[in-house]
């Protein structure tokens, strides 16, 4: 079965799925914590989604994400915590319903 999910076909997917689509997944996190830093984002998405993006590639996913309005950060102490905007929810809220739609096609 392993060999299956080693098939060059299966990892490009894996790959376009997971870290092509990192925001997704750091939507979804911040969506269902309320709010969460950086720092703590990876270690989530490790636990929830089973793989670990690159600390670099959280960071300028959150930079773009605070850019397009999808959330925003506020300092409290020493981190700098995320928190999803009412945009952000209905972006996730459209991806998901296009991956129902999608995984019904295939």
């Amino acid at each position: 079965m392993d060999t299956i999910f080693a098939s060059k076909p299966i990892k490009r997917l894996k790959r376009l799925l997971t870290s092509g689509n990192l925001w997704l997944y750091v939507l979804s996190l911040i969506n269902a914590s309320g709010k969460l830093y950086a720092y703590e984002i990876d270690k989530q998405i490790e636990k929830e989604f089973f793989f670990k993006p690159d600390k670099i590639m959280i960071y300028l996913v959150l930079y773009k994400l605070e850019n397009e309005g999808l959330m925003t950060s506020e300092f409290e102490k020493r981190r700098k915590y995320y928190k999803i905007t009412e945009k952000g929810v209905q972006t996730l809220n459209l991806a998901r319903e296009y991956f129902h739609i999608l995984s019904n096609k295939l």
